[in-house]
C-alpha cells in the first residue's frame, strides 16, 4: 500500500505568515478603494503562492523599478520579512511612500544587534564583521546595510578558505560572526570551528587560551523555527522511501533544506508545483513524504499529496488502496 504523508512542520514561518496576513488584510481593505499595496521584491520565494496574492491585487516590483521611480505619492509599499538595509526606508519615503514594514522580528533583532557591534568596532578604531549567508540574498543585503556595507559576506566553506588565504580577513582582529536567520546551524558551526582555529594559530595560541581572548565572537543568530526544522525534517527524510520536497527554485532556505533531505535520503525530488512530478519516481509499497521549505505554502504541499495520489492510483499492476495523512 502507498502511503502518502504531510511533514507538519513545513510550511511559512512565523516570519512569511505575518507578512503575507498583513498584505491580505490591506488588500482585503483598502484595494476596493482603488489603493495598490507593492511588495519590495517578491514577499515569498514561491511562484504559486505569488500568483494567487497577485489576483488579490498585489504589486511586485524589483530593485530596478523602485530605483527608478520618481514619484510614489500616496502608494503603499511593503517590506517583505527578508528586511531591507536603511537607505531603502529613506528613498522609499522621499519618494512618497507609506511603509508597511513587515521585516520578521528575528531579522530585526538581527540587524539591530549587527549594527550595535559594528558602532563599537568603529568607535574601538578596529575589528570585523563577517556574514555566514548568501550574497545577494535580500535578508543578508539587509544585513550588510547596518555597517554601511563593510561587513564580509562568506558563503560556505572554501569561500573561508579563500578569504583568509587572500587576507580579506584580519585574523589579528576581534573579529564578530553573525549568520543569516536560515541558514544551515551545522554548516555555521563547523564554519566558525574553522575561523577559531585559524584566528589562534595566526595569533600562535592554543585553542584553549584563544578561547578567552575575546578575539573572536560567535552570535547564535540562526532562527530557532529554522534550526529546530532541520533536526525534525532529518527524522522525516529517514522514515520516508521517498521524499518530495515543495519550494521554489529561487527560495535559499529551500535549497538548505533540500539538500539536508538529499543527504539522507536519495531518493528526494525537489519540484515547484505538483506538475513537476513523474510516475516513474514511485513504487508500489512507498511510504511517500511531502514536506517543503519556509517559503511553501500548505495548501501547496496538500495539494502536491493530492497529485501524487491521483497520479498513482491508475498504474494497472496496484491494486492496493491509498492513504495521506496530514
Amino acid at each position: 500500500m502507498i502511503t502518502v504523508d504531510i511533514d507538519s512542520n513545513s510550511g511559512f514561518c512565523a516570519g512569511v505568515i505575518r507578512a503575507i496576513g498583513k498584505a491580505e488584510e490591506f488588500l482585503k481593505d483598502k484595494s476596493g478603494e482603488g489603493k495598490r499595496l507593492y511588495s519590495l521584491g517578491a514577499i515569498v520565494h514561491n511562484d504559486s503562492e505569488l500568483e494567487r496574492l497577485s489576483g488579490q491585487g498585489l504589486v511586485t516590483i524589483d530593485k530596478e523599478d523602485f530605483d527608478e521611480m520618481l514619484s510614489a505619492e500616496g502608494e503603499v509599499l511593503l517590506i517583505r520579512a527578508h528586511g531591507e538595509p536603511p537607505q531603502t526606508y529613506t528613498r522609499a519615503e522621499s519618494l512618497g511612500f507609506s511603509i508597511i514594514d513587515c521585516t520578521c522580528p528575528v531579522v530585526l533583532k538581527l540587524q539591530q544587534r549587527i549594527k550595535e557591534a559594528y558602532r563599537k568596532q568603529q568607535d574601538a578604531g578596529r575589528g570585523q564583521i563577517i556574514i555566514f549567508g548568501k550574497i545577494g540574498h535580500a535578508e543578508v543585503l539587509g544585513l550588510i546595510g547596518q555597517t554601511d556595507g563593510n561587513a564580509l559576506v562568506i558563503e560556505n566553506m572554501a569561500m573561508l578558505d579563500d578569504a583568509i588565504a587572500e587576507g580579506r580577513i584580519k585574523l589579528g582582529e576581534p573579529i564578530e560572526i553573525f549568520s543569516q536567520t536560515t541558514k544551515s546551524p551545522a554548516e555555521y558551526k563547523s564554519l566558525c570551528t574553522r575561523l577559531e582555529e585559524e584566528m589562534a594559530r595566526y595569533n600562535e595560541l592554543p585553542i584553549e587560551r584563544f578561547k578567552g581572548r575575546g578575539l573572536l565572537i560567535v552570535h547564535d543568530t540562526i532562527c530557532s523555527q529554522v534550526a529546530t526544522r532541520h533536526e525534525r525534517l532529518s527524522k522525516f527524510a529517514l522514515e520516508h522511501d521517498i521524499i518530495i520536497f515543495v519550494a521554489g527554485k529561487a527560495s535559499s532556505n529551500g535549497k538548505v533544506l533540500c539538500d539536508l533531505c538529499k543527504s539522507l535520503n536519495i531518493r528526494t525530488y525537489h519540484i515547484d508545483s505538483p506538475a513537476e512530478i513523474k510516475r516513474e519516481w514511485f513504487r508500489a509499497d512507498d511510504k511517500v513524504g511531502i514536506c517543503g521549505a519556509t517559503s511553501t505554502p500548505k495548501w501547496l504541499l496538500e495539494q502536491t499529496a493530492g497529485h501524487v495520489l491521483e497520479l498513482n492510483q491508475y498504474v494497472p499492476e496496484w491494486e492496493e488502496t491509498f492513504k495521506v495523512n496530514i
